[in-house]
């Protein structure tokens, strides 16, 4: 019994000298990224929604534009891929958003069809999003989406504004993050906006937000859980109370069917909306 009391009085002794430590938040860490309720963000880890991107295929490219670099208003720069009309004179712009890879091959080369055949009459920029960061990896590119800043992502859009300069008549267009991007520049841009491509991106819901659009909106959707017939929808519904025309097609392709590079490219579905993209712009412009 005198040991057993013994043994107590000594464990006693090192639990009050060795008192257990507090336990750590081991979040405490990671900074969140602040992005907007109907951001594409808010899903860019599930597994289920990095399925639906597998890894892009290499593509021959061989670049005739340039990478440039403007002033952006948080006292940084940003990079482009840009390739000027051929009249120097043109007020004409069409900005560029990426996928979630980054601004890679695939974009570029996107970049270039549309200044080719808008007669390369129209002042083309392609938006370096992620600041140089590119890749090929589905979860990096997650990581990529989900951690860059709001705040960055809005200074590079009015730094591109104001590297074109404040008579530019500018339209949008992108894919998957970019799509998102595409109808979120239109609304950063303000009067100068002229209008907005989206390919499957995620849209803003906010009607009050939506009033401010200098434009309509062609959306060019495809058949997914994520962005969904839902969503597109509702997306419809608030374009319509905020007073502002939206038209748009479900495609029945995978999400990313419009990117030579996607495995699960649809060459079919890709040719019907870049028909309508073309259609949009050219009216637009001549507009």
């Amino acid at each position: 019994m005198d040991k057993i009391l013994i043994s107590f009085i000594l464990i006693a002794g090192l639990l009050s000298s060795n008192p257990p430590k507090e336990k750590t938040n081991p979040f405490a860490n990671i900074t969140v990224c602040h992005q907007e309720p109907d951001g594409m963000a808010r899903f860019a880890l599930d597994p289920r929604f990095i399925a639906l991107h597998p890894s892009p295929e290499l593509i021959n490219f061989t670049p005739t534009g340039d990478m440039i670099e403007f002033e952006t208003p948080d006292g940084n720069k940003a990079k482009a891929y840009f390739l000027p009309a051929n009249n120097p004179d043109s007020k004409d712009w069409l900005f560029v958003y990426q996928e979630w890879w980054g601004l890679n091959d695939q974009i570029k080369q996107q970049a270039e069809k549309f200044h080719q055949d808008l007669g390369e009459q129209i002042n083309v920029i392609a938006l370096d999003m992620y600041d140089g960061k590119v890749t090929t990896n589905p979860q990096e590119a997650g990581q990529f989406m989900r951690s860059v800043e709001e705040s960055r992502l809005e200074s590079i859009v009015i730094g591109a504004k104001n590297f074109a300069g404040t008579e530019a008549r500018i339209a949008n267009v992108g894919w998957c993050f970019g799509g998102g991007w595409s109808l979120k520049s239109a609304l950063l841009i303000g009067d100068q906006n002229i209008g907005s491509v989206m390919y499957y991106g995620m849209p803003v819901q906010d009607i009050e937000r939506l009033k401010s659009l200098n434009s309509d909106v062609l959306g060019l959707f495809a058949t997914e859980e994520y962005i969904s017939k839902e969503i597109i929808e509702t997306f419809a519904e608030n374009m319509e109370n905020a007073g502002k025309d939206l038209t748009y097609k479900i495609f029945p392709a995978a999400h990313g069917f419009a990117n030579p590079s996607n495995p699960r490219h649809d060459k079919e579905a890709t040719a019907e909306a870049y028909a309508m993209a073309m259609d949009y712009l050219k009216k637009k412009f001549k507009g």
